[in-house]
Formats: structure tokens, C-alpha cells, sequence
């Protein structure tokens, strides 16, 4: 695999990764018109198969959806339990890929692998992404009010993430779900300087898992930009169904060079 020389600043060196396409689906999916790359970072439980955003945004927008392990086409490898270690491995994949302008997308969960997978960037001295869209997560530091990745089975299955799903499905979502959670709330801040990345923070209105207050906790974590968005009368999972509107604000506020 040779690496484009664009996608690194002077003095950056970074190694070949992992194979990309198990971990990035989308990846060259719109090589012949793709001018700027948006890498997707789904919620906890999620797969690369629930974001729909690609459909939405202009060809010139190549969209990278993150596969973890333990899910959809890597059902068989086991759920990773820490956030450092998925960093490890994403960091060097974006970094590799980074020859075109590009932005992080996460959602809950994805959004803290997103920012962190930036500062370990900048530790690498690769090129950063132009800017974070982070949405219905608290910023890091603040703590977990809800902390469930202890639950027993049974309470696990009754939390929201589980409704409306069949036995076989709940057996086969439960260790995913466990594992992500374990991610997220085992997952120790670590302060350094802010992002020079500006940032866009999003939610649904109506979601109880996180206030407006904790959300506008992110503006510390960056020195350039900082906007807030909300979505009305929204729930947590608000990005389902609102694809058409989270693309618009996307292909917006996308640096087209940086």
C-alpha cells in the first residue's frame, strides 16, 4: 500500500496499518469524485450499516463509515473493552488516509473515539481533521450519571437499546452493547491543550442522556471554532431520520481545504 505524501505534515511518520477496508467501510467508494472524506464513528451497539449519511451528501464527499469489531462483518472478532486500544488502531488507518481535507462524524460513544483518535493524531504529528462534528455525547471529563456496563443481564435488557428487539436479536446485540459501554464509561480523560480543530456539537433536544450544559462543555476543548446545534423535539438516536438534515449542516460547515 503506498502512502500518499499529501496526507502528512513535515517531519510526521506513521507505519502501514491494519487493512483499512475492515475497519472503514466506504473507503474508496467515490474515488473518482471525492475532493474532501468524512470518517463516521457509530454509537454504542451500532455497525457501519446504521449511519445513512453517504446518500445524503454530495459526491465530492467520500464517506468512511468505522467498523469495530464484534459486529455486522466482524461479528466473529471480539468487542473491544478499551478506548485506548481502538485509538491505537484507528489512529495509523486515518492517518494513512488523510490525503484528502477530511472531518470526524461520531455519535454518542462515537463521538469520544473521535476526539480522542484526533489527539492521538496530533501526538503523531499527522494531519488533523479540519473539524470534529460530535454529537449526543458529553464533553470528556464530565462524569458518567448513568454508568451501566455492570447491569446484569437482565437490567442490560431492559434499557432503552434493547426495546423492541426479539430474544435471538437481544442475545446477539447484549455483548456488543456491554462491550461498547464498557468502552465508554471505563474511558479516563486525560487533560492536554485544546484542539486547534474547530468543532460542532449536536443533539436532539429531547435527549435525556445528556444537557444542553454538558454539551456546551466541548468549547473548552477546542482554540478555533465552536457551534451548537440542536435538533428539536429529538431523542437520543435523533441522527436516524434526520440523515437529511446532520448532511446539510455536514457539507456546510466541511472545510473544503485546510
Amino acid at each position: 500500500m503506498d502512502r500518499p505524501d499529501s496526507a502528512f505534515r513535515a517531519g510526521a511518520a506513521v507505519t502501514a496499518p491494519a487493512p483499512a477496508t475492515a475497519w472503514l467501510r466506504g473507503l474508496g467508494s467515490r474515488q473518482d469524485t471525492a475532493r474532501r472524506r468524512l470518517f463516521v464513528f457509530p454509537h454504542a451497539g451500532a455497525g457501519a450499516s446504521a449511519y445513512r449519511l453517504a446518500a445524503h451528501l454530495p459526491e465530492s464527499i467520500e464517506v468512511c463509515t468505522l467498523q469495530l469489531p464484534g459486529r455486522e462483518s466482524r461479528f466473529a472478532e471480539p468487542a473491544l473493552t478499551s478506548l485506548d486500544d481502538a485509538v491505537a488502531s484507528l489512529a495509523p488507518l486515518v492517518a494513512y488516509h488523510a490525503d484528502l481535507p477530511y472531518a470526524f462524524f461520531g455519535h454518542s460513544m462515537g463521538s469520544l473515539i473521535a476526539f480522542e483518535t484526533a489527539r492521538r493524531l496530533r501526538a503523531l504529528g499527522g494531519r488533523l481533521p479540519g473539524r470534529l462534528f460530535l454529537s449526543g455525547m458529553r464533553a470528556p471529563g464530565l462524569p458518567d450519571r448513568d454508568p451501566r456496563h455492570e447491569l446484569p443481564d437482565d437490567e442490560l435488557l431492559a434499557t432503552a437499546e434493547f426495546a423492541g428487539l426479539d430474544a435471538e436479536m437481544q442475545e446477539l446485540l447484549l455483548p456488543v452493547l456491554r462491550a461498547d459501554l464498557t468502552l465508554c464509561e471505563t474511558y479516563a480523560y486525560r487533560a492536554e491543550a485544546p484542539l486547534p480543530c474547530p468543532l460542532t456539537v449536536l443533539a436532539g433536544a429531547d435527549d435525556e442522556s445528556v444537557t444542553e450544559a454538558e454539551l456546551a462543555g466541548w468549547r473548552e476543548h477546542t482554540s478555533a471554532g465552536f457551534d451548537l446545534h440542536l435538533f428539536p423535539g429529538a431523542p437520543h438516536l435523533y441522527v436516524r431520520g434526520a440523515e437529511p438534515r446532520l448532511a446539510e449542516i455536514i457539507a456546510r460547515a466541511f472545510p473544503a481545504r485546510d
